[in-house]
């Protein structure tokens, strides 16, 4: 296999030649983004593994972790942290793969999971399966696919006129993600107290007592996403060119986007199955990754390289603090001025 660089339209491009024929284009500028932002993620992951309630040197990580140090501390670090830090950097992928799904199918930088209320449908699906059959993961996840789904599919029939318009899809999203929020709401009222609070903790996005059965469960299905994903991944920058373009070039249009809204769904209800709604995720890295890489389009990798990013530097922020809370906590926070300034920006441009 041969590299060389070439200039597509002032932009400096990887070509990659295979023995076969095969020529893959890679803009230089997007694989190196990609790159150093993994490098990131995996140093605020060795931050990680030292912050907390309980402060772990460096030293001690590396011992446990190439088979030595002592029982407690391969109780903090190999049972406690580790599997913290894996979940926190597979959702975050998984929140900022969905949100760039999203925003390509809307063609809107608010086009996001949570704010068109799929993660308020997911998280309705999880507290109806917990509250009447259990609270295993396998319930979990079959209730955030089922409220997740059925979120899509009514908003995607209130949305449709002859096809589906981005900021329809948004508008009517906010209203039904507004209904299902109440629903879970008044679902919680009437509980026992400790059933409520653990509930609406967990629906705030917690990495608190993650374990390795949660990592497990999210490995097994992280592959079905890889194939999922590997569909929409070529068919999205098609799409993006207009209907017009697309059926030119034999798309099929509105299957595509039902497609994409399937696969964008999947992802987002694996999420909040997980770790619960962690909000802003989805919304802010696609739309930080597109700057980064300074590209016209939202990219897939870049997206979820960012999302890993963000929600490991939120969780450790939250072990920073003098009492510990849960990351969704954090990234609605930061998250919330990002969505005004993006509320801002989008309502000058329309005028």
């Amino acid at each position: 296999m041969t590299a060389g660089d070439d200039l597509d339209y002032g932009r400096r491009v990887l070509a990659l030649r295979g023995v076969l024929g095969v020529s893959i284009r890679l803009d230089l500028r997007l694989v190196v983004s990609v790159v150093v932002l993994c490098a990131l993620t995996a140093v605020a992951a060795c931050v990680a593994f030292t912050v907390g309630p309980i402060a772990v040197p460096l030293g001690t990580v590396v011992d446990v972790l190439t088979g030595r140090g002592d029982q407690y501390d391969r109780l903090v670090v190999n049972e406690i942290r580790a599997p913290r830090i894996i979940m926190a950097v597979v959702v975050g992928a998984v929140l900022g793969v969905s949100g760039a799904i999203f925003q390509s199918l809307t063609r809107n930088s608010l086009g996001s999971p949570d704010v068109i209320g799929f993660d308020s449908g997911a998280y309705l699906g999880v507290v109806v399966g917990t509250l009447y059959v259990g609270g295993s993961y396998d319930v979990k996840v079959a209730g955030a696919l089922l409220g997740g789904f059925g979120t899509a599919a009514l908003v995607y029939l209130l949305a449709f006129r002859g096809g589906v318009q981005g900021f329809r899809l948004i508008i009517v999203g906010i209203g039904v993600s507004f209904m299902l929020s109440s629903l879970t709401a008044w679902l919680l009222l009437y509980r026992r107290a400790e059933v409520a609070m653990a509930l609406q903790r967990w629906g705030m996005g917690t990495l608190d007592g993650t374990d390795w059965d949660a990592v497990n469960a999210s490995l097994v299905l992280l592959p079905f996403a890889v194939v999922a994903v590997a569909w929409v991944a070529w068919r999205m920058p098609v799409l993006e060119m207009g209907d017009d373009a697309a059926k030119a070039l034999g798309l099929k249009v509105e299957r595509t986007r039902v497609g994409m809204l399937v696969t964008g769904t999947a992802l987002s209800a694996f999420g909040v199955a997980m770790t619960g709604p962690i909000a802003f995720i989805a919304l802010a890295a696609p739309q930080i990754a597109r700057r980064i890489t300074r590209t016209g389009t939202v990219g897939l990798a870049s997206a979820a390289a960012v999302g890993a990013l963000l929600v490991s530097v939120c969780d450790i922020v939250t072990q920073l603090l003098p009492q510990p809370v849960p990351v969704g906590v954090i990234t609605v926070s930061v998250g919330g001025l990002y969505f005004m300034w993006l509320l801002f920006r989008e309502g000058t441009r329309r005028g």
